[in-house]
């Protein structure tokens, strides 16, 4: 494509409210942290490898015996407060570092030895539990 010549009306998709195909046999709770698989599907936080977290179910989707994408759902990106795994906790002083998915609202300080995904990047670690910055971009980037 040729540069532009005249002043062009460029899309943009406003805010941070997203949705995305479910992957297969699956049930997301609404509230639920969310991550990306290698194939692209939205599933329930979990401990896996070769998954990015992306944000925060923002509706309830039941795919259970259905096919990856049969479904969709509703998310959003952002900073959301998330439980602190006990034994391998998120602390004070982990802000800007990577955290890592326990469950669909657990979060951990480390890879688990290399069974688990990255989240996002700890915002704050508080006694409520753990600010996350769902960004998958800058997560896989920390």
């Amino acid at each position: 494509m040729a540069a532009l010549t005249t002043d062009r009306n460029t899309p943009s998709r406003l805010g941070d409210m997203r949705e995305g195909p479910v992957a297969a046999n699956v049930r997301i709770h609404k509230g639920a942290m969310l991550m990306r698989d290698v194939d692209g599907m939205l599933r329930p936080g979990a401990t896996a490898t070769g998954c990015v977290g992306v944000g925060r179910a923002e509706e309830g989707v039941d795919n259970t015996g259905g096919a990856a994408g049969d479904a969709t759902i509703k998310w959003r990106a952002g900073v959301f407060l998330m439980a602190n795994a006990e034994g391998d906790a998120v602390a004070a002083g982990d802000e800007d570092a990577a955290c890592y998915i326990v469950d669909d609202q657990t979060v951990a300080a480390s890879d688990g030895a290399g069974t688990r995904s990255k989240a996002g990047v700890v915002d704050e670690a508080t006694s409520e539990g753990v600010w996350v910055r769902f960004d998958a971009a800058l997560a896989r980037a920390v």
